[in-house]
């Protein structure tokens, strides 16, 4: 490999230690910025989406589920990765769809959120769902996710509170609360 600048680094080689359908590690031989040797790792994780309902009265359609990763419940906004190429939009509606029985008239774009820019590469689009129907949920097979339904105003304290911790999650929450608080939306 012809060795390519990275901003102030500089990639010398690179090697995949790890490729999986979601997840991809390499290990990068560099030379830093102040111009010495070193090794940097990096993830590269599909990209997602998040997306939270919200009801015309207010109220937030989150998931509960097991996160084999940190061995607990969490509660989350509803999220998935991005198929080839499809939509994140596309993928907000299957999302919703599938997690938990919800179809929306109307998905409002809310940014974008990189959940740990130092090690991770991972950006999830944010989606506001309104308009809100109730279908038969499709989850997967790995899926054991329970509907909790919650004014957003305490959704948004959950955030506060230290009780949702999921990253992509708190800041849509957030985001949300805002944008409907402004007006711009209905709640």
């Amino acid at each position: 490999m012809t060795p390519r600048k990275h901003g102030p680094w500089t990639i010398n080689s690179s090697t995949v230690k790890y490729d999986h359908d979601l997840l991809k590690i390499n290990e990068d031989q560099v030379t830093r910025p102040d111009g010495s040797p070193g090794v940097y790792a990096t993830a590269r994780v599909k990209p997602g989406v998040s997306v939270l309902a919200v009801d015309d009265e207010g109220f937030a359609y989150l998931a509960k589920e097991f996160r084999y990763a940190v061995g607990r419940e969490s509660l989350e906004t509803v999220g998935g990765a991005i198929d080839e190429g499809e939509r994140a939009e596309d993928a907000a509606r299957r999302e919703l769809r599938e997690e938990l029985g919800i179809e929306a008239d109307e998905f409002i774009a809310l940014g974008r959120v990189d959940p740990m820019t130092s090690l991770i590469d991972s950006p999830s689009h944010l989606f506001l769902a309104r308009g809100l129907r109730f279908v038969e949920k499709r989850q997967e097979g790995s899926e054991r996710i329970e509907t909790i339904k919650l004014a957003l105003a305490e959704a948004a304290r959950l955030v506060y509170g230290d009780e949702i911790t999921h990253g992509a999650s708190c800041v849509l929450i957030l985001r949300a609360h805002n944008f409907l608080q402004a007006g711009v939306g209905k709640a």
